[in-house]
């Protein structure tokens, strides 16, 4: 019995150390864990709709990736969500977590602006390359180079705003309500130069809070100077008071506003009053297999489907991923430098949103929608940009 169970003990030590990891000199294990990636967006509070619906778009990338065997087919990826609630000093505190105790290589986020500027200056001086899927402020990528965006910038979305609005829609005045944030006044002071040079005049402006529900006394200093339209470069919570407000004090004035409408939830708060509203989004793109697998995968397992920040995301996550597998094939780790590195020799890489490049500054290369909603239904007026100063429709 004694002999027996010797020989099993020395069967298992045998096993146990043909089983071990292989050490190299001086104890260190050769083998390499699968990396970090962090997410950071509003999870709760009045703007948790947007972090949810990008996070879902990053949890689906990565669920899929994994499923497919991670990187080089054997190493899993993990995905680290943070809950910014729309904060700057919960982001602070959350870039902290993840990069000195989580120890991510990468970043998808945050979603807000504010936050974005925080957030990216942390990451620029710890080298983790960040993707953002919706800061669209035109300083966000001039913090340093391991800041993009998937999204297009206040810079672009502006000029065109100004521009559509006199030429196309023919208004030579207008009224701004804007929020005291950096996406919001970014917005109104982008649309403003615009709407300006090509001739036109705003006459008004007035500003809130971001959280704030009553804005008649803005609404009514607005309906009194009589602009021909009124901006509204908000977020949705903002937005749907906005317009409800607008209809109880008899403001009859056509309503134009930014990318921050283009997200669903705007029906569901405000679906009595945003016939007519015409705004700025994301340009359309010819519809790929590759988005409308995205679209019903996406809804098959949220019950929802995904606004363009979230679409945006999904592109952000698969590029991160791509950047991993790809320094892990060339390196055998995951270096964070190496890994900005690999997304931004991005070249014409072919996502949901469709083709994606990015500008040397980490800008997204791309163009701008135009949007007028049909009581809930956005239709699609064109795709446009601007070159030398010219409003230009891209066919």
């Amino acid at each position: 019995m004694k002999k027996r169970l010797f020989v099993v003990l020395a069967l298992v030590a045998l096993f146990a150390l043909v089983a071990a990891p292989v050490f190299a000199q001086g104890g260190a294990e050769k083998s390499v864990a699968g990396p970090k990636i962090g997410f950071m967006g509003p999870m709760t509070g009045d703007y948790a709709n947007y972090g949810v619906l990008c996070n879902n778009s990053v949890k689906l990338a990565v669920d899929q990736f994994n499923a497919k065997g991670g990187i080089a087919g054997k190493l899993p990826v993990t995905l680290i969500t943070e809950d910014t609630e729309g904060s700057v000093e919960k982001g602070l505190s959350s870039i902290e977590k993840l990069s000195s105790s989580d120890k991510i290589v990468a970043l998808v986020g945050p979603v807000f602006t504010g936050v974005s500027f925080a957030v990216g200056e942390r990451v620029q001086n710890e080298g983790i390359v960040m993707i953002t899927p919706s800061a669209t402020h035109a300083d966000i990528t001039s913090i340093g180079d391991y800041v993009f965006r998937t999204v297009v910038s206040d810079g672009l979305q502006g000029e065109v705003a100004g521009r559509y609005f006199f030429e196309k829609l023919g208004y030579k005045t207008i009224g701004v309500l804007y929020a005291k944030n950096d996406y919001s006044q970014g917005l109104y002071e982008g649309m403003t130069a615009s709407f300006e040079a090509a001739g036109g005049k705003v006459t008004i402006a007035e500003a809130c809070q971001v959280g704030d529900k009553d804005f008649k006394t803005q609404l009514t200093k607005i309906k009194t100077a009589n602009p021909d339209a009124i901006y509204i470069p908000d977020y949705t919570a903002e937005m749907a008071q906005i317009l409800e407000q607008a209809r109880q004090l008899g403001i009859s004035t056509p309503f134009v506003s930014c990318d921050g409408f283009s997200n669903p939830e705007i029906y569901n708060l405000a679906g009595e009053f945003t016939d007519g509203v015409v705004y700025v989004g994301p340009a359309k793109v010819a519809e790929s297999k590759a988005y409308a697998t995205f679209v019903a995968d996406y809804t098959a397992k949220y019950g929802i489907g995904p606004d363009s920040f979230a679409t945006n995301a999904f592109d952000g996550t698969n590029l991160v991923l791509a950047a991993l597998e790809k320094v892990y094939k060339e390196t055998g780790k995951f270096d964070r430098k190496a890994v900005r590195d690999a997304i931004a020799a991005t070249k014409d890489y072919q996502g949901v949103t469709g083709t994606v490049n990015f500008a040397e500054n980490g800008d997204l290369v791309a163009y701008q929608g135009l949007y007028k909603v049909n009581k809930t239904t956005p239709e699609y007026l064109g795709t446009y940009t601007v070159v030398d100063g010219k409003l230009v429709e891209v066919k």
